[in-house]
């Protein structure tokens, strides 16, 4: 009798085998290092952030950052030192020279393992620093499954108190519509983890207006809004070059037709002049205020990005639009 026809009967399981990280990672600089600028999300998951890693060996006077990028959500720096063998002292007078050169809100230090005092050096830091200062650790190893790949694991050990530091703080009282906004933007990001849409690994919500939903690229991402013509959804053209921005937004409105077909209805196309960049949009009438209504609210933002995002690939994606014009 097989396990299907006897739903009790004990199924064979794999069990979890620890990988040499030098098995899967030869070299911290040359092998860990470019493949987690590649797999930023990985650790996004571990720290709740929606990270966008922008460069590896980033200079720091005389010495070189692993790593450093962004928090998509909340726009803070995050720095991240690496370490592939157990924590010790040098590391940790890195991951502060490095802090201190950098104006990081975000500082994440890996490692193999963290010795107890190195772990009570950053719980120390996060209790003494302010609540614009947040210090991680995180241990790294690898596991498989018979003769699976091996699978990196990431355990956070070290975590910022944000409520300690909050109470610490004389900081004005958030906003009622703060408050608003981020109580709708939780109820949000819950519908897109529920829905396993794979749209952002971000679980803290933001307390502004929009809430930004990475695309793959730093100069071009989706992102919804609350605005004065309504709700709005969006694929937003942010390069630093306004001129790059011009040149992929025409790009688009030369592919308008076929962009409105798909996606039902005619977008907004916006180059924003006074701005830097561009947008192509859709918008339905709704403020933050009508608290009955978020319920459609998130119903029209989730349908309206599926739409979009699908609208976007009938004209070859993103990296169509991105490349250079003849």
């Amino acid at each position: 009798m097989t396990t299907a026809q006897n739903p009790g009967a004990a199924q064979a399981l794999g069990e979890l085998q620890p990988v040499d990280l030098q098995l899967v990672w030869a070299h911290e600089a040359l092998s860990f290092t470019p493949w987690l600028l590649a797999n930023a999300e990985v650790l996004g998951k571990v720290l709740g952030m929606q990270l966008d890693l922008t460069a590896a060996e980033h200079a720091v006077g005389d010495f070189s950052l692993d790593l450093i990028g962004r928090d998509d959500m909340t726009d803070e720096v995050i720095i991240i030192e690496n370490q592939l063998t157990r924590s010790d002292h040098d590391h940790l007078g890195k991951l502060l020279t490095y802090a201190g050169g950098t104006d990081a809100v975000n500082v994440v230090w890996l490692a193999k393992q963290f010795r107890a005092e190195h772990r009570a050096a950053l719980e120390w830091l996060n209790a003494r620093t302010d609540e614009r200062t947040r210090f991680f650790a995180v241990e790294i190893s690898a596991v498989r499954i018979g003769d699976s790949l091996p699978a990196p694991l990431f355990r956070l050990v070290v975590q910022p108190n944000d409520w300690g530091k909050s109470v610490k703080t004389t900081v004005p009282p958030t906003s009622q519509k703060s408050l608003a906004y981020s109580e709708f933007w939780t109820r949000f990001l819950q519908r897109v983890a529920d829905d396993a849409l794979g749209w952002t690994t971000a679980t803290k919500p933001p307390k502004d207006n929009w809430i930004q939903l990475p695309s793959g690229r730093s100069d071009m991402n989706y992102a919804c809004s609350f605005t004065k013509k309504g709700l709005l959804s969006e694929i937003y053209f942010g390069a630093s070059d306004p001129a790059v921005n011009t040149r992929r937004f025409q790009a688009a409105v030369l592919r308008r037709s076929d962009l409105d077909v798909a996606f039902g209805a005619p977008f907004s196309y916006e180059d924003l002049p006074a701005n830097k960049g561009c947008r192509i949009g859709a918008y339905h009438p709704g403020i933050v205020d009508e608290v009955d209504q978020w319920d459609t609210y998130i119903d029209w933002f989730v349908d309206s990005h599926k739409r979009l995002r699908s609208a976007i690939a009938t004209v070859g994606g993103l990296a169509v639009l991105a490349a250079p014009g003849p």
